[in-house]
């Protein structure tokens, strides 16, 4: 299958712009140029009910409820960017959409970047802030938790799944895993295929991970690799969204995989001819909105069973 014609025309777009590729920049200047690009093709921001910011020493919380007053079910976000780029006004648009989605309330956490903060810092500070929804949630006024993420995100939330079923806590109920990195080894073959002209680039990749983990020996600590996991049996279960032309979509098609050999119930849907990062882009492809709409509706039924 070829790319999605608007997948074309926004990859002709992003050729012909000026801007420096990511892994040519500081991570400062990276994070701005992903900051003002994403608003361009992003869509319309939607009204929620409430957002405010709680503030910790390490991260940050911006909480989203799509109404007010009423105990909501909770998804805790980790938005991507590679560990070193992304932040809460980066994935503003998409957290909002899951929140009216799905109708809960959504945690999007602003963790710790590298590489002024390499691994392990943004999985404690993703497991802190889980920690914390499930700790407080009758002040917070949820009930029931699920976790999920885009790319580094979806790493993220795969991990903390991890670590929350073999520390026993907190509960999570769902994964919601969006063309996830799984193997920081980098070596399936969609890395070598779709590694050049479809936006995330192999060269972009290793900067990345450069920046993240620094030291070769943790490539494979499955902390940061969960695919390496020793063992994927008792985990929540998963929706976990793949694109066709993504340098990580074997990885992502083999941690499903996984899931499912251990025993987890998990819903896999590849989109063919989308790229990585497409569901940030709802402003410039339908294919986005209707993944965002699939991953509400995966959610709700989540819920419903933690609700019921």
């Amino acid at each position: 299958m070829s790319v999605h014609p608007q997948v074309q025309m926004l990859l002709e777009r992003v050729a012909r712009s000026p801007l420096p590729p990511y892994h040519t920049v500081s991570p400062f200047v990276a994070r701005r140029i992903y900051r003002d690009t994403r608003a361009a093709l992003a869509p319309g921001r939607p009204d929620v009910a409430e957002v405010r910011l709680l503030a910790f020493p390490n991260y940050a919380l911006r909480v989203y409820r799509p109404v007010g007053g009423e105990v909501l079910p909770a998804l805790v976000y980790f938005h991507g960017g590679g560990w070193t780029i992304g932040d809460l006004d980066t994935h503003d648009v998409l957290c909002r959409q899951l929140a009216l989605g799905a109708r809960c309330a959504v945690f999007s956490v602003d963790y710790r970047l590298a590489p002024e903060h390499p691994f392990p810092a943004a999985v404690e500070d993703c497991f802190a802030a889980t920690r914390y929804v499930a700790e407080h949630a009758a002040e917070l006024k949820v009930r029931g938790i699920a976790v999920g993420g885009d790319s580094a995100g979806g790493n993220l939330a795969a991990v903390v799944s991890l670590l929350a079923r073999d520390a026993g806590a907190p509960a999570i109920a769902f994964q919601l895993l969006v063309y996830p990195a799984t193997d920081q080894r980098c070596a399936s073959a969609s890395h070598e295929r779709n590694g050049q002209g479809y936006l995330l680039t192999r060269d972009a990749i290793h900067y990345f991970r450069r920046n993240y983990l620094p030291n070769e020996r943790d490539w494979s600590d499955w902390r940061a690799s969960p695919l390496l996991a020793k063992s994927h049996a008792d985990l929540p279960p998963a929706l976990l969204i793949t694109a066709g032309y993504d340098p990580l979509v074997d990885e992502g098609r083999a941690y499903a995989d996984k899931l499912r050999a251990a025993g987890v119930a998990v819903e896999y849907r590849d989109y063919a001819d989308m790229v990585h990062g497409f569901l940030l882009f709802g402003g410039v492809l339908d294919t986005a909105n209707a993944a965002v709409a699939d991953s509400c509706a995966a959610l709700r039924r989540a819920f419903e069973k933690v609700l019921a």
